[in-house]
Formats: C-alpha cells, sequence, structure tokens
C-alpha cells in the first residue's frame, strides 16, 4: 500500500472524529438534561481518545512507512455503555425533540466511521494494517451500539406515548 493512501485514510479518520467530538460538545451545550448533558459529553470524550490514537498512528506511518504493532490498542470502557443505556437517563430525552433527532445523526456518523474503517481493514493486505482498522471498526461498533439502543428505546417510547400499535 502507498504510504500517500495510508495516510490520507488517516487523515480521513482524524477528520470523522473530530466533527463527532464538535458534534457531541455542540449537543452537550445545547441541552438542558443534566444526564443528557453527560451522554453527550462522555460521547465527545471519546471522540477526543480516538483523535489522540489515530495521530499517535498518524505520526508513526507518516515517520516509519508502517503501522506500529506494538502500540497498544486502547479498548472502549464497557461501562460507558451501561450507564449511557439506563432507563432512567433515557427519560430525560424527548423521543421527537433535539437530543434525539442529535442521537439519530450520531448514529450516521458511527456508520461512516465503521464503514470507512470496515472498508480499509478489508482491502489491506498488510495484516498490522488490517488489524489496526478492524480495531477501530469494532471501536466504532460500540459507540453505533450505545446509540442504536439509545434510539430504540426511545421510539418505542414515542410509539407507547402515541398508542401507535397496529394489534
Amino acid at each position: 500500500m502507498e504510504i500517500k493512501t495510508a495516510l490520507e485514510i488517516l487523515k480521513t479518520a482524524i477528520l470523522l472524529e473530530k466533527r463527532g467530538k464538535a458534534f457531541y460538545e455542540t449537543v452537550a451545550s445545547k441541552t438542558d438534561d443534566p444526564d443528557v448533558k453527560n451522554i453527550f459529553t462522555i460521547m465527545a470524550k471519546e471522540e477526543q481518545l480516538h483523535i489522540e490514537f489515530l495521530s499517535k498512528h498518524y505520526l508513526q506511518y507518516e515517520k516509519t512507512g508502517s503501522f506500529d504493532n506494538t502500540v497498544s490498542l486502547v479498548k472502549a470502557d464497557e461501562s460507558i455503555a451501561d450507564m449511557i443505556l439506563d432507563k432512567n437517563i433515557t427519560k430525560g430525552i424527548s423521543a421527537a425533540g433535539f437530543e434525539a433527532a442529535a442521537i439519530s445523526a450520531a448514529i450516521d456518523m458511527e456508520n461512516r466511521a465503521i464503514e470507512v474503517y470496515s472498508k480499509r481493514a478489508q482491502a489491506s493486505t498488510n495484516f498490522t494494517e488490517k488489524q489496526f482498522y478492524q480495531f477501530l471498526a469494532d471501536w466504532e461498533k460500540e459507540h453505533h451500539k450505545i446509540l442504536h439502543a439509545l434510539n430504540e428505546d426511545l421510539k418505542e417510547r414515542i410509539w407507547n406515548d402515541n398508542q401507535f400499535w397496529p394489534f
């Protein structure tokens, strides 16, 4: 694989993460509910971890032309998912309001990141690079899982509130 291509992909990945962080910070600043604010603040911090992780790998690749397989891969904190998916927290989100729309938009952003990382993992012939991008795809899938579960809970609530059941 060409160095230019790898660096372009890493730059794209860093840009995706920076946009995600900015988005989550904006949502956190615009919501009044402290629990909802906390959810989006945590997601912004997760994106910052991704930015730092990718930046280190970018510098490594730029310097050596290869991915460093000795850099430990940071694992997402699974307790974050448990806290975010707490049913009491989701009660603070209006199922048809700003925060719910933000969750839907965030799902799309996470899907885009998963797509970029998964495609690169599949296309790479270098084992270390393949492993690197698969790790990133899996990390983003954890975010997607959290956001999707929140969205499903909100959708079910609005259906229940409006008695929208065909049976």
